[in-house]
């Protein structure tokens, strides 16, 4: 619109000619938002009230007397309240561009005052003091201009007489021995360090040299064993067959001994045990021939003997029945030596031995003697009857019979 006039966020518009008025000003001040300007009538003017900048450099005499160059840089604004504007608008709203250079002298003198009362090691250790004081000491006359001073910061002191270098040399020096020291001790860690590493190095290079040759190795081995793995493998099968081939052959052997045992050896030893069992008893029966023709013909004698002697003792008594057992006498050796030629001939198998042999002879040779015994027996009982009737017999008494039990 025409009349309606709106100031920028960083802009005052003064008003003048209006009617209204506040705080005693001759123009109305008119800050974020906009206003009717009557033409002819009022003026509007803006006045600016963005951040400025000055920099300072000025040359300063320290307390000490020694000449210092301050380089320095304000940060300035014009107040944003109603008094710090329109003190702001008498000043410097026809001059705005003048307002950093006055701005500028004005802390300039402010910073020469208090550069004098110091030294210049104060100066250089406590450089946010200064500025401090250079904001203090013209906070007043800032007040009556408008303005607020945002910063003031001391950016470089220059000393032409060499007294800020000569001050740091001791500490320059002790700061360069220091840093000898450090670059010796460095250099030392550092040699130190390189000959770790190359020592790491070298150990590392060794054990790599020897992993490898152990890796070659163990790849030769792995190859001979894959070379050696078929030959190995026909050695082992043909071990196995020779293993199985032996145990075949001692199985056969233990067979072939069975059957030898079974078909050779045993039939062998039944025979032998046939035979021998066999010449035994041949022998046996040889001797129990031989006993029993001895016994025989003893018996035989015997039986003679006894014979003559009973037919003698019947012929000279007369007595019967000693006839009849003479003539029972007389065959005994017939029967016994019939009894031992049957047993001569005939197949037996004697336990005992020539005991069985002795046993059998003995046996008929005594059913014999027993038949005599009888006879005798008889015929003693028949003369005992005789002699008790007639003691004497032809005036002798009766012989008696031999006992061969």
């Amino acid at each position: 619109m025409l009349f309606w006039h709106v100031p920028a966020p960083n802009e005052a518009m003064l008003i003048s000619g209006s009617k209204r008025q506040s705080q005693d000003t001759q123009f109305r001040i008119v800050t974020g938002h906009g206003s009717f300007v009557v033409p002819v009538k009022q003026k509007a003017r803006m006045l600016s009230l963005a951040l400025q900048e000055a920099e300072i450099a000025e040359d300063c005499v320290t307390q000490q007397g020694i000449r210092l160059t301050v380089r320095a840089v304000c940060v300035f604004k014009v107040g944003d309240d109603a008094v710090s504007i329109a003190n702001a608008a008498r000043r410097f709203l026809s001059e705005q561009n003048q307002m950093q250079e006055l701005v500028g002298r004005i802390f300039a003198g402010h910073l020469r005052s208090i550069i004098g009362g110091l030294t210049v090691e104060q100066i250089i250790r406590e450089r946010s003091r200064v500025a401090q004081e250079v904001m203090a000491g013209s906070h007043g006359e800032m007040e009556k201009l408008g303005i607020v001073v945002d910063a003031l910061q001391i950016q470089e002191i220059e000393d032409a007489t060499g007294y800020i270098n000569n001050l740091a040399a001791p500490h320059a020096a002790a700061v360069a021995s220091q840093a000898r020291i450090a670059q010796a001790k460095a250099d030392q860690e550092a040699s130190e360090r390189e000959q770790q590493a190359a020592a790491l190095k070298a150990e590392y290079e060794r054990d790599t040299a020897i992993k490898r040759a152990g890796f070659l190795a163990e790849t030769e081995r792995s190859k001979a064993h894959a070379a050696q793995a078929g030959p190995l493998a026909q050695a082992r099968a043909t071990q196995e067959v020779i293993e199985e081939q032996t145990a075949l052959a001692q199985r056969n052997a233990a067979l072939t001994a069975q059957r030898l045992e079974a078909e050779v050896r045993r039939p062998a030893d039944a025979e032998a045990y046939r035979k021998r069992t066999l010449a035994e008893a041949d022998r046996d029966r040889v001797k129990f021939e031989a006993d029993a023709g001895a016994y025989a013909e003893r018996a035989l004698a015997q039986a003679q003997a006894d014979a003559n002697a009973a037919r003698a003792a019947s012929l000279r008594d007369g007595n019967q029945e000693l006839i009849a057992a003479n003539r029972i006498v007389e065959n005994l050796p017939a029967l016994t030596d019939a009894a031992a030629r049957g047993m001569a001939g005939a197949d037996l198998t004697v336990l005992n031995g020539s005991d069985g042999v002795n046993q059998i002879a003995a046996g008929i040779a005594s059913q014999g003697l027993a038949i005599l015994r009888s006879l005798q027996h008889s015929a003693a009982t028949s003369t005992a009857g005789a002699s008790a009737a007639d003691p004497n017999v032809n005036g002798r008494p009766t012989p008696r019979l031999p006992d061969r039990g």
